[in-house]
């Protein structure tokens, strides 16, 4: 299964929407196939892997399959995983985690038993889950799986009260929050950050054939045409006020102007989770300021944080959240750190939301 589990990490990049699923083939104790799953549209990891045995003529009779996801049994951009399977005759597949697809939900399981075929769950599930959280908060949640990325010095510090923030983190911290903004489906920030920053949003540090699509909140529909953002490629706004002569100008940036309902003169952000998830995005990336992070945090909907910490003191500095002042330590927003990984002279921390993690595993 930790075979399996590498090669569906080889999918992070581009599977989306579909699950990063991994397959491989076991026959008289050997390795003889793997696969993970491709592009949108394109084969599944389990079909990968028996084309790569009937390539090399090897009979899956009596075979022991490992696969990450439980075999989809229902049509979709392609035909079922489970009848290819089925048609090979293992004596055994073993999967790491269920589908929470309400389309799958245990029936590719049962189509396998159905015919003989021992089936083996739950074997590195978490491992699996750690790949999927999105696609599987899609299904179960119907919102995206959501990451705050914050660069900050020791004492808290985002950028220095003129707003200088470049660069806090060194080469290598920044090339790994690259990787998180390829992994994402979509990498969104906020209109303060596009007016303070201007930044461009896409992945550069990282080899990927995909970009995530960028999305800024806008609810005053403030930010430029003009702002480095607008490259050329679709960047989605999303806004609760209406102005058709800047809406225009957008537009001609190729801009997605979503309008979406408001909640307190904001973009109601449960809205627009749900609109993403509506539109098969698994994970958002955040990049944004104090007021939004500190807003996404308050409501319910930070899933993870990713924290990069430099080995500097900036004393008075922009925060990494927004947060209103607590009278009692028990009504703080609680995670728990998943994982602690130096880079160069600087740290990333991940730290988890337990209650969001828990939802997710108990439709695994």
């Amino acid at each position: 299964m930790a075979l399996a589990l590498a090669q569906a990490q080889q999918a992070l990049y581009s599977a989306s929407p579909n699950p990063r699923v991994g397959c491989v083939v076991v026959q008289n104790g050997q390795l003889v196939a793997k696969g993970f799953t491709q592009v949108t549209g394109q084969a599944h990891a389990e079909i990968m892997a028996l084309r790569q045995a009937h390539e090399q003529q090897i009979s899956l009779e009596g075979a022991t399959v490992y696969v990450t996801l439980e075999p989809c049994s229902h049509y979709g951009r392609t035909p079922p995983c489970v009848d290819a399977l089925i048609q090979e005759r293992p004596a055994r597949v073993v999967i790491a985690m269920l589908d929470p697809n309400p389309q799958v939900a245990g029936q590719g399981v049962a189509r396998l038993q159905a015919e003989g075929i021992e089936v083996v769950t739950g074997v590195c599930q978490e491992q699996a889950l750690a790949l999927n959280p999105g696609f599987v908060s899609r299904m179960v949640r119907k919102r995206p799986w959501v990451w705050l990325k914050v660069a900050a010095s020791l004492d808290g510090g985002t950028a220095l009260l003129n707003g200088q923030s470049q660069w806090i983190t060194d080469s290598a911290a920044r090339a790994d929050g690259h990787h998180w903004r390829a992994r994402s489906c979509v990498v969104l920030s906020g209109s303060g950050t596009v007016l303070a920053d201007n930044p461009l949003l896409t992945v550069r540090d990282v080899p990927t054939e995909r970009q995530p699509i960028r999305a800024v909140i806008d609810s005053r529909l403030q930010i430029s045409p003009n702002a480095r953002l607008f490259n050329g490629d679709e960047v989605w706004v999303f806004t609760c006020r209406h102005n058709e002569l800047h809406a225009e100008a957008l537009r001609q940036k190729n801009a997605r102007l979503i309008v979406l309902p408001a909640s307190n003169g904001q973009v109601n952000l449960h809205a627009l989770f749900n609109f993403l998830a509506d539109h098969e995005i698994n994970e958002v990336h955040v990049e944004a300021g104090a007021a939004l992070n500190g807003v996404l945090v308050e409501q319910g909907l930070a899933d993870e944080l990713l924290t990069y910490l430099a080995p500097m003191l900036l004393g008075p500095a922009k925060p990494m959240f927004h947060l209103p002042e607590l009278s009692q330590l028990s009504a703080a927003a609680h995670f728990e750190f998943i994982d602690a990984l130096p880079l160069g002279n600087d740290i990333r921390l991940l730290a988890r939301n337990s209650n969001s993690w828990e939802a997710l595993k108990k439709h695994v």
